[in-house]
């Protein structure tokens, strides 16, 4: 990999992450390979830290928080958002003075740098790196032109955009108070799609079809709507019976669901409802219709006549 097209002091004096996982382990093996230098790795006991020196490909294993994370300008806390506080806390009680001319980042999407405050009131300069992007774990992804959310302190910010363009990302800044919603719809966008999926291939299966056949063609139909949305635009790539307005259809698609776990026709009804209000032209009469729906036996419906 060829070194940070952004070199400076900060860069050239390193780095420490505070977490071992999946984000952690491919930053800091991305930065590495880019001429970063690791310096503490800190996980929860020296056999999880050692590994993660190990995936990184540098650092110094250590499994307990201490001053010697600050002998580093940059402190990136990768850790689950719950673990954040006590992370925090932890540095603030080796910190002082150790904390001015320092820069502490943490990598969630949903949390602000307000999370960090105690660490500023020590002199740190403070803010949050997130990138848009799913770490499986097995191999570190490519995160050039990936978008990396940031915010926080003029000094953090800065080097957040050094980290991201470092790794050959692009720069979004976001309001501190926005994250948790900027947070949720990459949710919709990620995990919640997958969760969609995974349902629509168990009924492909309860029907008979091979698990990895019902998969494959259920990904070849999902891929098509995405390519068809970022090439002609989400309302033309929109199809199926409620785009058309064919209420029975959908009608017959809930009494079908009703064999399937609750769970199932609750996230058919919201997704409909949803593509209504973000598609439709006329979202409240394919709303109401959608109400008539949920409320009629499927016998007694007649065509609405809505307009998508």
């Amino acid at each position: 990999m060829p070194p940070t097209r952004y070199p400076n002091t900060v860069t050239g004096h390193g780095i420490s992450i505070i977490g071992g996982g999946r984000l952690g382990r491919s930053l800091g093996r991305s930065l590495r390979e880019r001429g970063w230098k690791i310096h503490s790795v800190v996980t929860r006991s020296q056999a999880t830290a050692r590994r993660a020196v190990r995936s990184i490909g540098g650092g110094h294993a250590r499994a307990t928080i201490s001053n010697d994370v600050f002998l580093a300008p940059i402190i990136l806390i990768s850790v689950p958002d719950s673990a954040i506080p006590d992370v925090v806390q932890e540095l603030a009680a080796v910190a002082e003075p150790d904390a001015r001319n320092r820069f502490v980042l943490h990598t969630s999407g949903a949390l602000c740098s307000g999370v960090l405050a105690p660490l500023r009131g020590l002199g740190a300069s403070v803010g949050s790196v997130h990138p848009l992007q799913s770490f499986s774990g097995v191999s570190a992804p490519s995160l050039e032109g990936r978008v990396f959310t940031i915010e926080g302190d003029t000094g953090a910010v800065r080097v957040s955009r050094s980290l991201a363009r470092a790794l050959g990302g692009q720069i979004v800044l976001v309001d501190s108070t926005d994250k948790p919603l900027y947070h949720a719809a990459a949710s919709m966008a990620a995990s919640q799609v997958l969760a969609e999926v995974e349902a629509a291939v168990q009924i492909f299966a309860s029907l008979g079809m091979k698990r990895r056949e019902a998969l494959r063609a259920l990904l070849l139909l999902t891929r098509q709507v995405l390519e068809n949305q970022q090439r002609l635009g989400s309302r033309a790539a929109w199809t199926g019976p409620l785009a058309r307005g064919d209420f029975r259809v959908i009608a017959e698609h809930e009494k079908a669901l009703h064999s399937c776990p609750a769970e199932y026709l609750a996230a058919y009804r919201a997704m409909n409802r949803l593509s209504a209000r973000v598609l439709a032209r006329n979202p409240e009469s394919m709303l109401a219709a959608l109400d008539d729906i949920s409320h009629e036996p499927a016998h007694s419906l007649r065509a609405k006549g809505v307009s998508a």
